[in-house]
This record gives structure tokens, C-alpha cells and sequence, in this order.
């Protein structure tokens, strides 16, 4: 019997599967951000994606207020599905969820197997002049482009920015808004991905992200921009299945 709730989403259930990988998507995105991934990885590792509310089967759902109330309600998922290992995927904004994620679940005893946090600075450096999700729609429009995260052509069509605009305005929101709080750091082994033309990181601080684990910690570059996992996205997971295994 596959995973299926209202907040994770299984394109190819793997009951027998002897580890989980749970992704979390970047502001905006949805679990179909890592639709194919199950077709790249091998049978023995079930892909399962955090579907956040207000998007697809999800919309109407209220969108949620503060990165808190995400890491909580994301955790409290998990924590049955940790019957097996689990590994923890992240981008962007889903980076920071999924370290939130970890902190909490490590309070039920549970460290996954591994945690990788793509495209983001470490959390404790939040950007105080980080104001995207104030601007109007035309300003969002602009850094989405530029971010690469959704075609100009898409956003040019007054439809979807009805429904993609206010989104991805309430994720903005949630991350600008996200203050780092002091308190133990996550034990699992983690990997800090990002793409080496990203302006949001760079070398410096993917690697000060070491300051918020109590564990291992490795730093891997890949060619390309924030959006770095489409084009790479099989180099990506060549490198995260040779982890797990």
C-alpha cells in the first residue's frame, strides 16, 4: 500500500521500499516539481513529495502564515512514515522547511538517514532587507523570471498570475518573514547542493552552512543557476542515490 495524504503525494508508491526520500519544493512550487524523480531512482527508494496547501487539488485550502506553522504541520506528516528510514530533499525555500522539518522530528527521537538542502543560504542568515513578497505583481512577476523559476510566457497570461501571483506571494512571505532560533542542530548527515551561478549562494555560504549541523556535512556544486535541478536533474540524482546507498 502506497503514501497518499492530504499534504504528501506518491507517483510510484513503493511499499516494500527499504528507504523514503520526502522532497520539499521551492516558494511556489508543488509535489509535481519532482514528478519523474521515482523514474530515475532505484526500486528499493520510494520518492515522496510535500504537497503544500493552496496549490492544485490543494487550492482553496488557506495558505499558510509562517514557516513554524509549515515545518510543524510537515513533521507531524512524517513522523509515521518513519517505520523505515527516511531521507529529508529540499530547494530554495523548501531548504530551510526541510532543516525546520528535521529540527522537530529529531524532538520524537527520529535523525533521518540524510538531509540535503539545495539553493539557499543557511538559515541563520536571513536576509532582513529580503522584501519580494511586498512587491507588486509586476515586481514578483520580474524576480520569478529572472530566478528562472516560471517562463515569461506563462506569467504573461492574466489567468495564471491570478492563481500562481498570490501564492507565491504568501511563500515569499513565509520565508522572508522565517527567524532562525538558536537550539540543536540536526545529527543526520547533511549535503548542501547548489548551482554555481546562483547569485542567492555561493561557495562561502553553502559552506557555512556547516554551523547548523551536528553532523557530517558535505558541500556539492553543479553547473547552472538556482534552478540548476531541471537541466541537472540527473547528475542530481545520480549523486543523491550514491549517498543513500
Amino acid at each position: 500500500m502506497g503514501v497518499s495524504t492530504t499534504w504528501i503525494r506518491s507517483r510510484a508508491p513503493r511499499p516494500a521500499a527499504r528507504l523514503r526520500l520526502i522532497c520539499l519544493p521551492h516558494a511556489g512550487g508543488a509535489a509535481n516539481f519532482f514528478q519523474d524523480w521515482h523514474a530515475r531512482i532505484p526500486d528499493d527508494i520510494e520518492v515522496l513529495a510535500v504537497q503544500y496547501p493552496g496549490r492544485w487539488e490543494r487550492t482553496g485550502e488557506p495558505l499558510l502564515e509562517s514557516m513554524d506553522e509549515l515545518a510543524a504541520a510537515v513533521a507531524a506528516e512524517i513522523r509515521p512514515l518513519a517505520d523505515r528510514p527516511i531521507a529529508v530533499f529540499g530547494h530554495s525555500m523548501g531548504s530551510i522547511a526541510a532543516y525546520e522539518v528535521t529540527r522537530r522530528l529529531a524532538e520524537w527521537g527520529i535523525e533521518p538517514a540524510h538531509l540535503f538542502v539545495s539553493g539557499r543560504y543557511p538559515p541563520s542568515e536571513q536576509k532582513t532587507s529580503s522584501v519580494v513578497h511586498l512587491l507588486d505583481d509586476d515586481g514578483l512577476a520580474e524576480e520569478l523570471i529572472r530566478l528562472g523559476g516560471m517562463p515569461a510566457e506563462l506569467l504573461a497570461d492574466q489567468d495564471m498570475r491570478d492563481y500562481f501571483l498570490p501564492i507565491i506571494r504568501s511563500d515569499y512571505r513565509l520565508i522572508e518573514t522565517y527567524q532562525w532560533s538558536p537550539g540543536p542542530e540536526p545529527k543526520a548527515p547533511m549535503t548542501i547542493l547548489y548551482g554555481d551561478s546562483d547569485a542567492n549562494i555561493g561557495a562561502e555560504q553553502a559552506e557555512r552552512w556547516r554551523a547548523h549541523s551536528a553532523g557530517e556535512v558535505t558541500v556539492r556544486r553543479f553547473p547552472g543557476g538556482h534552478f540548476y535541478l531541471v537541466p541537472q536533474r540527473d547528475a542530481v540524482l545520480e549523486y543523491v542515490v550514491a549517498t543513500l546507498s
